[in-house]
Order: structure tokens, then C-alpha cells, then sequence
């Protein structure tokens, strides 16, 4: 059984992946932002304590949002 040339197109396009270049600097950045974080939790850093809390916070808060939210725009997103 043949497959139309549309339906066949988009099966091979679905086996390809695509593949980014992550710059050098990019990287450097990224492994520094880590470390820094990694270096703050050990050394019990006030200001790294203060950035777990509030981004604990954001989460809790999103969680509020979305269940006040959710049934009103439900309808949207579904068109």
C-alpha cells in the first residue's frame, strides 16, 4: 500500500532531529552560573537562601494563577 507523497514527506520529517550550536561563550556562561549557584548553597549565602525562597514563592503563586484562571480561559485556548 502506497502512502500519498504529502503523507510520506511529513513521516520523513518527523525521523529528523534538528541540532543546535551552542557557542563556546554560551557555555562558559551557562557552567558559571551554576558553579556560582553550587558555590552559594555551600557556603550558606544569605542572598542564595533569599533566591530559593522567592522562586519557591513564583511556583506557589503560578499554581494560584492558573487554578483561578484555568476555567475561564480554558474555552480560549481550545479554539
Amino acid at each position: 500500500m502506497s502512502l500519498d507523497p504529502i503523507t510520506e514527506e511529513i513521516l520523513q520529517e518527523a525521523k529528523r532531529t534538528s541540532r543546535t550550536t551552542v557557542s563556546r561563550q554560551t557555555k562558559i556562561k551557562r557552567a558559571t552560573s551554576q558553579l556560582a549557584s553550587v558555590e552559594a548553597r555551600k557556603r550558606n549565602d544569605s542572598m542564595y537562601k533569599r533566591m530559593i525562597y522567592f522562586r519557591d514563592q513564583y511556583y506557589k503563586y503560578r499554581k494560584m494563577i492558573h487554578k483561578k484562571y484555568s476555567p475561564r480561559v480554558r474555552s480560549k485556548a481550545r479554539r
